[in-house]
């Protein structure tokens, strides 16, 4: 069965398009407190999660022993746009680890703004692993892989020592089994596997609370989560849905993208964790419906509020700048978050 519509774009009065999709939000004792769509189907998070992939990081003692700042910890969660403070930053984390960005595996990228990619070519360079959106997160875990004596050369690979701690630390926090048939690569060439969103939205539960974790456990969520939250621009950057939203809600939200319309989320103070995926892959509608979930869930003030408009109704526009339409949420999503939602 197709998962519901959740989000319209439409031009002038009418629906020109509209995406589907699964959300589910769960709480620290892992009960459903919301869900449409098929929750229970697996998915691939992709880089919604990487703060969970971050925890053997902090736990096993590499993030003390690499003497990380925030801003760093912070990078290791990132989908970064590859400005130059992303980039150097994941230089100065690889330093202090005794290696270079040839150690990494993750591949070249091009900056996602064109001002840092013209940056690049007037300076006639080419982008390197540095400029990956996920390049902190590959210099985490070959700090990790040093922190552990292990050889740093194919540490993407299922099999190295830092991808089964990794696997395990997912395993742990979503309470899923992870075998091989639902393994897939991701784009920075890691092993990313498949759970139901409804695993995911638990998971950040126990991240954003500590609730159920033991004490090294929660201790180092709270730090990842402290980090990002201290430098919310080093998670994403300039004119990103993510940064916004940890800026301007200053610690009660935690939100992380993936690709491919993947979302998870954490709220603390209400003990609640999101996951949601748009079924076509657009983030302009994943984006919607995370700040839709945020706003239905969430006492706002001005500023909050203010922001949150504009993420839940974003307009569209045409090459002049004209509006011509919105991406909005579909009113019986609303509806149902109204009346389910606490």
């Amino acid at each position: 069965m197709d998962n519901p519509a959740l989000v319209d774009v439409t031009r002038g009065n009418l629906t020109e398009s509209l995406h589907r999709g699964s959300v589910a939000v769960v709480d620290t004792q892992g009960k459903l407190v919301f869900g449409i769509g098929n929750v229970e189907a697996r998915v691939f998070p992709r880089s919604a999660i990487k703060a969970l992939q971050a925890l053997p990081l902090v736990e096993s003692g590499a993030a003390d022993a690499l003497d990380l700042t925030d801003a760093e910890l912070s990078l290791a969660c990132a989908s970064h746009n590859g400005e130059e403070i992303h980039a150097n930053s994941a230089r100065v984390m690889l330093m202090k680890a005794g290696l270079t960005e040839d150690d990494l595996e993750c591949g070249p990228q091009w900056p996602k703004r064109m001002e840092d990619a013209a940056r690049l070519i007037l300076d006639d360079e080419t982008p390197c692993g540095l400029h990956n959106n996920c390049s902190g997160k590959h210099a985490g875990f070959l700090g990790l892989a040093r922190v552990m004596g292990v050889d740093t050369k194919g540490y993407v690979e299922p099999g190295h020592p830092v991808q089964r701690e990794v696997k395990l630390a997912i395993e742990q926090m979503t309470g899923d089994k992870l075998s091989e048939d639902v393994c897939g690569v991701d784009g920075c060439s890691i092993p990313t596997y498949a759970s139901p969103m409804q695993s995911f939205a638990r998971a950040f539960a126990a991240f954003g609370s500590g609730e159920g974790l033991e004490p090294l456990r929660a201790d180092a969520a709270q730090r990842i989560y402290d980090a990002c939250i201290n430098e919310p621009y080093m998670v994403a950057g300039a004119d990103r849905f993510c940064t916004r939203v940890m800026e301007t809600f200053r610690g009660r939200v935690f939100v992380k993208t993936g690709a491919e319309g993947v979302f998870c989320g954490a709220v603390p103070e209400l003990g609640l964790g999101i996951a949601l995926k748009c079924d076509d892959g657009a983030t302009r509608a994943a984006e919607v419906m995370m700040a839709t979930v945020l706003e239905a869930m969430l006492d706002l003030n001005d500023e909050e509020a203010a922001l949150l408009d504009g993420l839940v109704n974003p307009p569209v526009l045409n090459r002049r700048g004209i509006q011509s339409g919105h991406i909005k949420p579909r009113q019986d999503f609303l509806a149902a978050l109204k009346a389910e939602l606490p």
